[in-house]
């Protein structure tokens, strides 16, 4: 079966399949939750410009991750939604994947290439007629938070999709794993090649986060049970595994001692990788491919062109309606009017403890003294979605609901899906960053607000160290000892990032207008081509899909 629309360049004639759990392509395509899939999104809409050789395989969910909305006192209310896609083409293929010793049916839909501009997409599913209600709700709820639910949809990704790929007779050259999610095609192919050495030929596998939630572990008898491990016997995994002496089965030390080679995502996250899996025997070489992010989709167009043409006096000029139509969603939604003139900062991304979207607070009255300067005022808003059964990150985000009813200039959005997301990028001034040291692998979502002359204000983690001039085209918080507490590292980062903001960030805008502007064209010019993700697709061809281990 044809699945490209687009001849292939001859410069990415390796046929790979891509796997990921989630991505973000469009708007009205709702089958993500965060930067897993905006950043799997960008790579399949890049793959579409430079016409490779890429199918993605992910998973339609029914219900999505969940609909952001709000309870009667505002705070955050999930709720799911049943979505329907006229879009998607069915194809005329079922397989059956063996989970929890029952056969489950699944069924694939095509996303071709033309309707958004991407890679084709093939989207799997067991909500069909075939299967028994259990069943169907495996592909329901992205990241669902029952173990077993969470596992049998690992299964579907894994093998339902390497056989979907043979049934309709799409020949893979390597099988790329986008997380750990997929490592059950590891153990399809191995019934195909009853050889290790061999399978490692055809996979790679690139690793997200530090997180323990990222990096998954399972009871290695539950995974063998579920059908995991695609019927081969619980001696076979283990030493093709490397897992004789253990019962925890950790899904990244899987995919690191299956693959060909792997990959982090910032030169940062390479070093926390290769020292976080440093003991494990058996694993591939890990090396950095910084994420990056799709330009064409997320720049507003007439922005870069008063950058390209150097009118200052346009590209300030449109900057300043990018924050109105922002602040029209900001009215719409708290019923709050902000001002165009006023500087306006943005903390927006997945609501993790990690992540500290209060630190702005941390000292409250320092907090209090800069929203209540009526000489050189400020706009906050936050934005983004908790795991909805992370209740630690849904009362920080409901706290922060809470203080924005007592001032006028404080906003808390919901619905952070791709639309507003792109909105607060394009109307934001400052794009506010605070992860944790060493805890940010990538944070791409600064890239596309940088790109939109939103300059990037973040801890010295992830990506920014390879991008940041401080004061030059983004405001660098120095990084602390990552061994301190969490207490202490808190205490520390505040103190310098409202130093930067009250001594920087502020005056450069409101007394040195020419300095400002001046930030935010550097920010814009340096931020391509290294950080589109053109450059990141194109390397993951060099450096991972045709290398030779």
């Amino acid at each position: 079966m044809k699945l490209h629309s687009y001849h292939i360049n001859k410069k990415y004639t390796t046929s790979v399949a891509y796997f990921s759990m989630e991505f973000a392509i469009d708007q009205a395509l709702k089958i993500y939750s965060g930067g897993l899939g905006f950043l799997a999104g960008s790579h399949m809409r890049s793959v579409f410009d430079l016409q490779q050789n890429v199918v993605g395989i992910g998973i339609l969910w029914s219900f999505a991750y969940y609909d952001q909305t709000r309870n009667e006192d505002r705070t955050l209310k999930p709720m799911y939604t049943r979505k329907f896609y006229s879009f998607l083409e069915e194809l005329p293929v079922r397989v059956i994947v063996r989970i929890n010793n029952q056969d489950v049916t699944v069924k694939a839909f095509l996303l071709r290439p033309e309707i958004f501009g991407s890679a084709p997409m093939i989207l799997l599913s067991t909500d069909t007629d075939e299967n028994d209600h259990l069943s169907r709700t495996i592909t329901h709820k992205l990241y669902d938070g029952n173990e077993t639910t969470r596992i049998a949809q690992e299964i579907v990704l894994g093998i339902g999709g390497t056989k979907v790929l043979e049934a309709i007779n799409h020949k893979v050259d390597i099988y790329h794993m986008n997380e750990g999610h997929a490592l059950p095609l590891v153990y399809e192919l191995y019934n195909r090649f009853n050889d290790m050495q061999e399978v490692r030929k055809h996979v790679v596998f690139t690793t997200h986060t530090p997180e323990a939630a990222g990096n998954e572990v399972h009871n290695i008898y539950v995974l063998r049970d579920m059908g995991f491990f695609a019927g081969n016997s619980l001696e076979t995994v283990r030493s093709i595994s490397g897992y004789e002496n253990s019962d925890n089965f950790s899904l990244t030390v899987g995919a690191l001692r299956s693959a060909k080679r792997s990959n982090a995502v910032s030169k940062i996250h390479g070093i926390v990788s290769q020292d976080m899996w440093k003991d494990v025997e058996g694993k591939c070489e890990i090396i950095s491919i910084t994420n990056a992010q799709n330009k064409k989709y997320w720049t507003d167009k007439t922005l870069l062109r008063a950058l390209d043409e150097h009118e200052d006096y346009e590209l300030i000029a449109r900057k300043k309606h990018l924050k109105k139509i922002l602040f029209e969603e900001v009215a719409d939604q708290t019923g709050k009017l902000f001002d165009p003139e006023v500087l306006t900062i943005v903390w927006a991304r997945r609501f993790a403890e990690y992540k500290r979207p209060g630190l702005l607070k941390y000292d409250f009255d320092r907090f209090v003294g800069l929203i209540e300067n009526k000489e050189k005022p400020v706009q906050i808003i936050w934005a983004g979605k908790p795991y909805p059964t992370d209740y630690g990150a849904m009362d920080i985000f409901n706290e922060l609901v809470l203080l924005s009813q007592r001032y006028k200039n404080i906003a808390v959005l919901v619905g952070y899906e791709l639309a507003l997301s792109k909105l607060l990028k394009q109307g934001s001034d400052i794009w506010l960053n605070t992860p944790r040291i060493t805890r940010e692998a990538s944070g791409t979502s600064g890239m596309t607000a940088t790109m939109n002359g939103s300059i990037h204000f973040s801890i010295n983690d992830g990506w920014h160290p390879e991008f940041a001039r401080n004061g030059k085209n983004a405001f660098t918080i120095h990084e602390v000892d990552y061994r301190l507490s969490s207490a202490e590292q808190d205490k520390i980062d505040n103190k310098n990032m409202m130093y930067i903001l009250e001594d920087k960030i502020i005056p450069i805008y409101y007394d040195k207008p020419e300095e400002w502007v001046s930030i935010m064209k550097n920010a814009m010019r340096e931020i391509d081509p290294e950080f589109d993700s053109g450059r990141m697709a194109n390397e993951y061809y060099v450096e991972m899909f045709d290398y030779k281990a």
